[in-house]
């Protein structure tokens, strides 16, 4: 095993310990793998830069399991239908010739099976499954965004992603949010926050794509009130009481029902 392949492996089994107990300490992981302290400080830095855990003093910590929302492939296999389900009536939102912010958010990702029949069109997206999935469609112009690549996340992000979106003006934006609160999205990255707000910015329409999991959920960072956006989508099991309060404090909300193929309601 190569110096390279022992590293990945320590830190493959780093991020399994501080998901399985919730927090180490630095010390005790050094003594662990039989490394120095300040290997591991390096392999903490390393990933937390990516996105898996959090450095605290002492040691490193896993978000809680009701603030942790798994790992992009743990998330793509999560609420897969009723993702494909809110994508396909956002897309009743797309028009040919439009300029289009698509965020790393897996609900937004299924817009991309749907974009080839609005076509011409720009995608500008700093998701790498949705950069992969519109690179050979000929009708769409995609600029990818750069940036820090966070394996945890499969995207681009930081403060050179969000640069980028803020030297853009698109006509319409699709996201997802991790959890909704008294109104208003939050998200368990800073970074992530950070981007998706360069994104709002940068659009002249802005819909937001959520499950009714997202109500459920806790989050850490605010990121805006669901009232800055144009049209929230959500399923037909968000319950009624949280639908009528976003609705009493204005924000256009379309149901998306399991019987109708997709079609939104406003009802």
């Amino acid at each position: 095993m190569t110096r390279t392949d022992g590293q990945e492996e320590r830190r493959r089994r780093l991020r399994e310990l501080v998901t399985t107990k919730g927090f180490v300490r630095t010390s005790d992981l050094a003594a662990e793998f039989a490394v120095s302290v300040m290997t591991i400080h390096r392999d903490l830095d390393a990933l937390q830069a990516q996105g898996w855990l959090r450095k605290v003093r002492g040691g490193a910590s896993c978000l809680p399991s009701t603030q942790f929302h798994g790992s992009v492939g743990e998330r793509m296999a999560t609420m897969t239908q009723t993702k494909q389900r809110l994508a396909r009536a956002a897309a009743e939102e797309l028009a040919p010739g439009q300029i289009v912010v698509i965020d790393d958010s897996t609900t937004c990702l299924g817009l991309t099976q749907h974009l080839p029949h609005h076509t011409p069109i720009t995608v500008i997206t700093n998701s790498l499954p949705a950069i992969t999935a519109l690179a050979k469609e000929p009708g769409a112009a995609l600029v990818a965004l750069g940036g820090t690549y966070f394996p945890a996340y499969d995207a681009f992000m930081g403060p050179h992603t969000a640069q980028s979106v803020s030297a853009f003006r698109a006509d319409v934006l699709f996201m997802s949010t991790t959890a909704v609160t008294a109104g208003r999205c939050y998200h368990m990255s800073p970074e992530t926050v950070q981007v998706k707000q360069a994104m709002m910015a940068a659009a002249a329409r802005r819909v937001l794509l959520v499950d009714h999991t997202k109500f459920a959920n806790q989050g850490l960072y605010a990121l805006a009130p669901l009232t800055d956006f144009d049209l929230v989508v959500v399923d037909d099991a968000v319950p009624a009481g949280e639908v009528r309060g976003l609705r009493e404090r204005g924000v256009d909300v379309r149901i998306v029902a399991r019987d109708t193929s997709g079609v939104g309601s406003r009802q």
